[in-house]
């Protein structure tokens, strides 16, 4: 039977199937007497079973049988769930998961499971299980029988006569697999490391993936090396073991000779498939009469080609909208105010299509933080609430790194250990609580844990060591100003460098990240209680509600996200407080920006000066300013559009607008100006 037809299913359902056990098996660790947690566990694996089974993945069906069996004692009472007994079914679940991942790039999903199978065969029978450093490197073994059968790929002539030349003069061709962490924060960074030891022990002929997507970080957390050296695998290994967030390294010798057999013989399966796919396409359709499915998937780059025509239409229709109010035409009036509803129901569509629910991201963190719980001896539970928010596409392939570094820092610096928090009079288990939610045009996601704080006075004392801030200043500082002095270019409180959070890489990082976003990071604290790391992120990013304003005859654009009103004030109402115009607001003391002054806008005009002030209040979490301006023009949607490389670190401007007239409006950036 041809299954190629019913791989992208075989796929989905797969991964479906293996985040509800991993969801499941989280939850047994909880209530380990809980028999619907082990009924459901019990039928995902046996569906994955006659899934693999019928797809003809032998290895994957025999490793997911040893699973049932297990579970199917449990559900039985013949076994009790440990804690031993849970890492090694979540190893055979980490296993399970490579090798769907390993069939979905093109594999076969064939790898040595024997140690996985004998320790669950030993599970079943009750004995004990050897969870050491030993079956990591019997997996390694079997990862390295996988690696070799995907072997580098596209050599021309030139390449292979180096590589022949090579063994000719005594050289080793080796090709080098090299694996990273998942949670690994500056893959590029990493890469180069790796580069430049081997660039000292010989010679890269070349990478998969190639150098330039390795250095713009367009691979995911592996890639290849073919090299040519005198030295022995063990002591490059050795080496290259060194470089911190490596996980892995595999170096298998590299054979022309097999190189071109493996091509042949691809090229000859390529023709067979080719073959199959021409019988498939003359296959009876469906008489039913019935639509078969009602989803279809789309390359998420024809919705950014989508987004961006639509972007186009936005500047065009303000264009319309101007020019019919300019004409004063009645038809053309209506004509336009319909497109604009069209218009407008449109690019709601185009963005729901392009949202997706955070769970993509939140899913993985449940097994990192078990993960890490358990290396550093600490007992610790997350809870995930709001997994179902929705965010753009382009967002959540971004936000999954600050996000793994923020848990990871609530782990090792947050969370105490059992015995400190005892005496504390804490529970021993700490809690850290990941939530998402919408509120007005941003996501709000919420990083929360029951640890330990932030040390006020030890925060002041680095600061000042550092000299990000002088020494007079620091008792002026609010509570929430001092913790936010953590996220400042290469600020670290921790004694010791730790594997698990800092390695020499600060919150800066986090914060770095989630603002070219458009977004930002607050923190809230209070010792031996607990942090809150709080991350408000924009829905999207290339589409925005705005009030265009003037000053002098340039046109700005201000968020209407961060604007609370407009008014206008008389000057009398204007007062001064420590050297600087304020007003009150609402029984606030509300401080003046002139905007006239901040960006340097010159005079065009001889007018008297009026004795009124239009202004516009915004906010910055509970701080607030009222931005001073000559006059309101409306309220507007506009395309956000990049400064380019050129003119990134421009003071209080976060883009630009291209207006319905073609004039270019810049758009402020209100979170630089609220102080």
């Amino acid at each position: 039977m041809d299954t190629n037809q019913y791989l992208a299913i075989f796929i989905d359902e797969s991964t479906e199937h293996l985040n509800t056990m991993s969801d499941y098996m989280l939850e047994l660790e909880k209530n380990p007497s809980d028999k619907s947690i082990i009924e459901e566990i019990f039928r995902a694996a046996h569906t994955l079973k006659g899934m693999s089974a019928t797809m003809g993945y032998n290895d994957m069906a025999d490793l997911t049988h040893k699973l049932e069996n297990v579970f199917d004692a449990i559900r039985y009472d013949k076994l009790s769930v440990q804690v031993d007994m849970m890492d090694v079914l979540f190893e055979v679940h980490e296993q399970l998961l490579a090798m769907v991942e390993d069939i979905a790039s093109g594999g076969t999903g064939e790898q040595d499971i024997s140690h996985l199978v004998n320790k669950l065969d030993k599970l079943e029978k009750g004995a004990q299980v050897d969870t050491s450093s030993e079956s990591s490197a019997q997996g390694e073994k079997g990862n390295a029988k996988v690696q070799n059968e995907r072997s580098m790929s596209n050599l021309d002539e030139f390449e292979l006569s180096i590589l022949n030349e090579a063994s000719e003069r005594g050289f080793s061709n080796y090709e080098i697999t090299v694996q990273l962490n998942e949670d690994c924060l500056l893959k590029a960074a990493r890469t180069f490391m790796v580069f430049e030891v081997l660039e000292k022990h010989g010679e890269i002929i070349k990478s998969d993936p190639p150098v330039n997507d390795l250095e713009e970080e367009n691979f995911d957390f592996q890639f290849k090396v073919l090299f040519i050296t005198k030295y022995p695998k063990d002591e490059l290994k050795k080496k290259l073991k060194k470089i911190s967030e490596v996980s892995h390294i595999i170096i298998n010798p590299f054979s022309t000779k097999t190189y071109k057999k493996a091509q042949e013989k691809l090229e000859t399966d390529n023709k067979a498939i080719k073959e199959r796919n021409k019988t498939d396409e003359k296959s009876i359709p469906n008489r039913s009469g019935r639509q078969v499915s009602k989803t279809i998937r789309v390359n998420i780059e024809r919705l950014d080609i989508l987004m961006n025509l639509f972007e186009e239409l936005v500047i065009d229709r303000g264009r319309l909208e101007q020019i019919a109010s300019e004409l004063n035409h009645q038809e053309l009036q209506e004509t336009v105010e319909r497109m604009t509803r069209v218009s407008g129901d449109l690019q709601n569509i185009i963005l729901t299509m392009r949202m997706v629910p955070i769970e993509q991201v939140f899913s993985r963190f449940p097994r990192m933080i078990r993960k890490l719980s358990r290396e550093m001896e600490k007992d610790i539970a997350i809870d995930i609430i709001g997994a179902e928010t929705e965010l753009d596409r382009t967002v959540i392939d971004e936000i999954g790194d600050p996000l793994v570094h923020l848990l990871r820092n609530a782990v090792d610096h947050g969370i105490e250990k059992p015995e400190e928090r005892r005496r504390k009079g804490k529970p021993e288990q700490g809690t850290i609580q990941l939530k998402a939610y919408h509120s007005g045009n941003h996501v709000f996601i919420e990083i929360t844990d029951d640890g330990a704080g932030i040390n006020r006075e030890k925060v002041l004392k680095k600061a000042i060591e550092n000299g990000i801030i002088h020494e007079s200043q620091a008792h002026s500082l609010k509570d929430q100003e001092v913790y936010e002095l953590i996220l400042a270019s290469g600020f670290s409180t921790a004694e010791v460098v730790s594997d698990v959070s800092g390695r020499g890489v600060g919150l800066d990082v986090v914060r770095t990240k989630i603002e070219s976003l458009g977004g930002r990071v607050s923190i809230d604290s209070e010792q031996d209680k607990g942090s809150i790391f709080s991350i408000q992120l924009p829905l999207t990013l290339s589409i925005m509600s705005v009030l265009l304003i003037e000053i002098e005859n340039e046109t700005y654009a201000i968020p209407l996200s961060s604007i609370i009103e407009t008014a206008i004030i008389e000057k009398k109402q204007i007062l001064s407080a420590h050297h600087k115009k304020v007003i009150d607001f609402r029984g606030n003391v509300v401080p003046l920006v002139f905007l006239k002054d901040i960006f340097n806008v010159p005079k065009y005009s001889d007018y008297e000066e009026d004795e009124y002030e239009s202004i516009v209040i915004v906010k910055k979490g509970d701080k607030m300013a009222a931005l001073v301006v000559d006059s309101f023009i409306g309220q507007q949607e506009i395309v956000l559009k990049s400064l380019g490389k050129y003119l990134q670190d421009v003071f209080a401007i976060s883009g630009a607008t291209i207006l319905g007239d073609g004039q270019v409006a810049l758009i402020i950036d209100t979170n630089a100006l609220v102080k």
